[in-house]
């Protein structure tokens, strides 16, 4: 059984997402990157929800890690044979390697949508000067930009930022501008600074604002607090963006890819799924991480983090709970699964913010690294993680 929903409104009309000339994207609506999360497996349940509407983003992909060729990082992009378009995220922070890169993928085929990641606001990256550090040094920004787009040899390459460091130090108009100048395909924007991390609630203002920046040609997509599709519903009609990014909204909900279809496509209601449905999920989302891993154990052990989104709100209670997150099989998921009460509907307390939701006292930054927003030094190799993934 499940749960009928009247959308709060009807969403506005909004055109294809067009990336470069040879993408096409229906609805705007887009799956953002996620550390640990969308791997090959998790795009495939969100492919499944929407019908294969829609675009789904890779993990992000660090440059050096895969020119280098990187046993991890070379199984990080591979894809579904339903994936298309495939889309592999980037993260780089000197220009001649995400060229590299941008190349890479274009002659070996590996993708046919590049997206650049500006946003990243974990210590890792920032300190180092990469994520959404790198935006405030506008010239090194403008030299990644131009050595990807020409590396990528005409295939669409975006970028996805956030609004600056602080509310000191912000970044994302001239970022965009410099984005347009250098010819990235689309730009999105988490409404949320550096500093921000998940905390508080995302500006949609400063969407609005980078809309009305950047040229009518170039589409803007608008990230943060999208936790329904009404929100996505509501951005959209509040900031005149081409479209939305979902991140922390999925997490333990690939279906709301089916609802974001739903009300783009312009229903004026849409189901939410009774706990029967959400236990076939969890079971084939873990089964699916086995087979991509290739050992049945380390899937069902890598599922065990997605368990307190899947059952947020449900009625559990803590042995069964404990049981979850503790299964080491497909056998041990399915028996804990099935000592759940299947006809439970879906929760209110379901709906809203889940995934972190902390801020930080400061951005880690190298130092020195807010002298001079026009300085291009090109940060260290070891500012490039070993490995992707994040």
């Amino acid at each position: 059984m499940t749960t009928t929903v009247e959308a709060s409104a009807a969403a506005p009309s909004v055109a294809p997402l067009r990336l470069g000339t040879s993408i096409e994207v229906w609805p705007p609506v887009v799956l953002a990157p996620m550390a640990g999360i969308t791997n090959a497996p998790f795009r495939s349940l969100c492919r499944e929800q929407s019908d294969g509407k829609g675009l789904f983003v890779s993990e992000m992909i660090t440059t050096r890690a895969l020119v280098e060729r990187d046993h991890k990082t070379m199984r990080l992009i591979r894809f579904d044979a339903s994936e298309t378009p495939r889309s592999i995220q980037l993260y780089g922070v000197d220009p001649v390697i995400v060229g590299r890169a941008a190349r890479m993928i274009a002659d070996e085929d590996l993708a046919d949508h590049i997206d650049l990641n500006f946003g990243c606001p974990v210590p890792k990256v920032t300190r180092r000067g990469g994520g959404s550090a790198l935006p405030y040094k506008r010239n090194l920004l403008q030299r990644i930009l131009h050595e990807a787009v020409a590396g990528a040899q005409g295939l669409p390459v975006t970028m996805k930022m956030r609004k600056g460091i602080d509310d000191d130090h912000m970044t994302y108009l001239d970022a965009g501008r410099i984005g347009a100048e250098e010819g990235v395909s689309a730009i999105a924007l988490h409404g949320r600074t550096a500093i921000q991390h998940y905390s508080g609630t995302a500006d949609w203002s400063a969407i609005a604002r980078l809309r009305e920046a950047v040229p009518a040609h170039i589409p803007v997509l608008g990230n943060g607090d999208i936790w329904s599709a009404d929100d996505a519903v509501r951005m959209v009609r509040e900031t005149g963006c081409d479209g939305v990014v979902v991140g922390r909204g999925c997490l333990g909900r690939p279906w709301l890819f089916k609802e974001l279809v739903s009300v783009f496509e312009g229903e004026t209601q849409y189901a939410r799924p009774d706990f029967s449905y959400v236990a076939k999920v969890m079971y084939r989302h873990a089964q699916l991480l086995g087979e991509w891993i290739g050992d049945e154990k380390h899937g069902v052990v890598d599922f065990r983090k997605h368990v307190a989104w899947y059952t947020k709100g449900f009625s559990v209670g803590s042995e069964l709970r404990r049981g979850l997150a503790l299964s080491s099989s497909l056998d041990e998921l399915a028996g804990h699964l099935a000592a759940m009460d299947q006809d439970q509907h879906w929760p209110e307390s379901a709906d809203g913010p889940r995934g972190r939701t902390s801020g930080a006292n400061r951005v880690v930054l190298p130092e020195g690294w807010l002298d001079d927003p026009y300085d291009c030094a090109v940060p260290g190799s070891d500012a490039e993680l070993d490995t992707s993934g994040g």
